[in-house]
């Protein structure tokens, strides 16, 4: 070993032959440092909190560039000596960092970790507030921005920040073949094209830049069955026709406008219709009768006409008993075992771990006319085929859910709605209840109620359900966990307090502030389904009009058996008949060219039970108004207030008016 070292040592007597330029490190050669250690090149040994950090080198030259040579503040040499750079930094990148590197003044805010720069010190602080002078002058409210163009790209699959589910030449070749197809479609559209959909066809870039995001969706959300669903998108491409290409770039074109619109303008909904029945108030609530559907003969479809009796809700209830609390998952059908009370030895809910599942519905696209082969079903949620994966949001336990009358009398039996000589005659009551998933099943989270035809609200408040909530259903229900925390509980003066303040905000010309539209309203809570319901009971007879949409999930849900129902799924029912159904927000777009549902923004909020209330009231009454002009055309007329039939003696149609 000696004379090994020995052997070295006399390297060090030659000069390196790359001579100050090496850049070797520990090279065994000499340098000029070697011979001077005093001219050596010093580094400054930067120190935070975190112990020393990575030396910066610092060349003995002055810089070509524009940037300040920093002073040496170490006396050690460094080997290998710096790298002699030529090169100018961008005008941009100086500009920048002169900015960030300004001292700021001195201020009161606590001291943070900060990096070193020359004689400057950089802190968060001082990014955040130099990011103002960072930011283009377009970026002002108000003023449109520029925006970038996106950088061109060869058809080469990027690169992945995980590991890529395939080897480089089968994703290559994949690639290459969806772009065919997507070239060949696109070169099909171009032939025939219209004017008005010349923005469908796509340039050579666009196409590669398609191809390019389709590849890497699928190769990061769907890595182990990587090379099946690429396959299947191939295939599926590779049967599609030119209408159904065309009629899928006018959709992904339309998606982008609406985001790019915002959520208040809804291109192609037109402007909102208005309602003009020609009847008072009054008269359109004793037109209702015309409306009233008997839910007798719809048991099937959801329907509770009668409060079950007690041999099925004993049997129902051995049942549960005998089950030992297991059940199906609604979402996505796995069976796991749910704890009411908590599991003795460890507290949990439920078995099964977290549950991986599509929340949107299965849909079909259209394909074009004259073609055979019809386009594979796709959830709603993220336009996944069916059977491309088992989920694309992942919950955090199992759910269920029960439709059996029998069953839900087991957790808070139905009753028929009581006389109640208070209740106004004068009205109609439109509600909505909101749904959550706890250990009993889907249970009342919210219940809303507004007066019909005004609107004006009657009851708002949120109900602690009989079992341990699950999961809200934030994503629907609208009820989110801050919201049952800042909950009060009910009492009849708050809410009278806050029909005062909603009357001022109406007598002040009855816009509310914008400021005070997006804040969340502090909710009351009552302690049980039971409290909500009878609390709803003191606002309507048997004979008073309940208004809204599905209201099979709304009664069940409150249990409540009422026999003067007229539900908008009943009035606008679905061509193939029910189960089969139209969305509210389906029917207030179409129909009165409203939107309704609309995502806040920063996400989703959730439905709000009152806009769904009212929304399905205008539906009744757009209903009541085209009635009334079909009715009028029959010979029907407007006798003293009273609706006669064509030949009538002044008999009025409607009972109870």
């Amino acid at each position: 070993m000696d004379a090994m070292d020995a052997v070295l040592r006399n390297f060090k007597m030659i000069p390196c032959p790359a001579g100050d330029s090496c850049t070797k490190s520990g090279c065994q050669w000499q340098h000029s440092w070697d011979r001077n250690p005093t001219a050596a090149p010093a580094v400054e040994a930067a120190q935070d909190g975190n112990g020393p950090r990575k030396r910066r080198k610092v060349s003995s030259e002055p810089a070509s560039g524009p940037t300040k040579s920093e002073p040496p503040t170490a006396t050690q040499p460094v080997t290998p000596p710096p790298l002699k750079r030529q090169g100018r930094q961008p005008a941009g990148e100086a500009e920048t960092i002169r900015s960030l590197t300004k001292p700021l003044p001195p201020t009161s805010v606590p001291p943070t970790p900060a990096i070193k720069h020359g004689q400057n010190i950089i802190t968060p602080q001082t990014v955040t507030a130099h990011k103002a002078t960072i930011q283009p002058a377009t970026a002002q409210k108000g003023t449109p921005q520029k925006v970038t163009p996106r950088k061109p790209e060869p058809l080469n699959p990027r690169h992945l920040k995980s590991a890529a589910p395939a080897a480089h030449d089968f994703r290559y070749k994949a690639l290459k073949l969806l772009h065919d197809q997507y070239q060949r479609l696109n070169n099909e559209l171009k032939k025939d094209v219209k004017d008005d959909e010349k923005t469908l066809v796509l340039s050579t870039q666009q196409l590669i830049w398609l191809a390019l995001d389709e590849e890497q969706r699928v190769a990061t959300d769907k890595p182990s069955i990587y090379q099946n669903v690429i396959k299947n998108r191939i295939m599926t491409y590779k049967r599609m026709t030119p209408g159904q290409w065309r009629d899928e770039r006018a959709a992904e074109s339309k998606k982008k406008e609406c985001t790019t619109a915002g959520p208040t303008t809804r291109p192609g909904l037109g402007p909102p219709k208005v309602i003009e029945t020609g009847l008072t108030p009054q008269q359109e609530v004793d037109f209702l009768a015309h409306l009233h559907t008997p839910i007798g003969g719809l048991v099937n479809f959801g329907y509770v006409p009668t409060v079950p009796s007690d041999d099925a809700i004993a049997k129902a209830s051995e049942g549960d008993e005998n089950g030992m609390g297991w059940e199906k998952c609604e979402r996505c059908n796995t069976r796991f075992q749910v704890f009411p009370g908590r599991r003795e030895e460890d507290g949990a809910l439920t078995t099964g771990g977290q549950c991986r599942h599509h929340p949107g519905r299965i849909y079909s696209p259209q394909s074009a006319p004259g073609v055979a082969d019809r386009p594979a079903r796709r959830y709603r949620c993220c336009q996944e085929a069916v059977g491309d994966s088992s989920g694309c949001v992942m919950g955090r336990t199992h759910v269920f859910k029960t439709t059996s009358p029998a069953r839900l009398s087991t957790v808070v039996p139905f009753a028929e709605t009581p006389p109640n000589p208070l209740a106004p005659r004068d009205r109609a009551v439109c509600f909505d209840c909101e749904m959550g998933y706890t250990v009993r099943g889907f249970e009342l989270l919210r219940l809303t109620a507004t007066r019909w035809p005004d609107g004006k609200e009657l009851l708002d408040v949120l109900v602690q359900p009989v079992g341990e909530i699950l999961d809200l259903n934030s994503r629907y229900s609208g009820v989110w966990p801050e919201d049952i925390a800042n909950a009060v509980p009910w009492s009849s003066e708050r809410s009278r307090n806050q029909e005062q303040t909603d009357k001022q905000d109406a007598e002040s010309g009855g816009v509310v502030n914008e400021t005070k539209q997006k804040k969340r309203k502090t909710m009351q809570i009552v302690s049980s389904p039971i409290a909500a319901r009878d609390l709803f009971f003191s606002l309507i007879a048997p004979d008073t009009p309940l208004i809204g949409h599905g209201l099979e999930n709304d009664l069940n849900a409150l249990r409540v058996v009422h026999p003067t129902v007229i539900d908008t799924i009943l009035l606008y029912p679905h061509p193939k008949g029910l189960p089969i159904r139209f969305g509210l927000k389906m029917l207030m777009e179409t129909r009165l060219h409203r939107a309704i549902q609309v995502e806040a923004e920063g996400g989703a909020m959730g439905h709000d039970s009152g806009e769904d209330a009212r929304a399905a009231g205008e539906l009744v009454r757009l209903r009541v108004q085209d009635k009334w002009r079909e009715m009028k055309g029959q010979g029907w007329t407007l006798v003293d207030g009273k609706f006669v039939p064509p030949g009538g003696e002044g008999e009025s149609a409607c009972r109870g008016g």
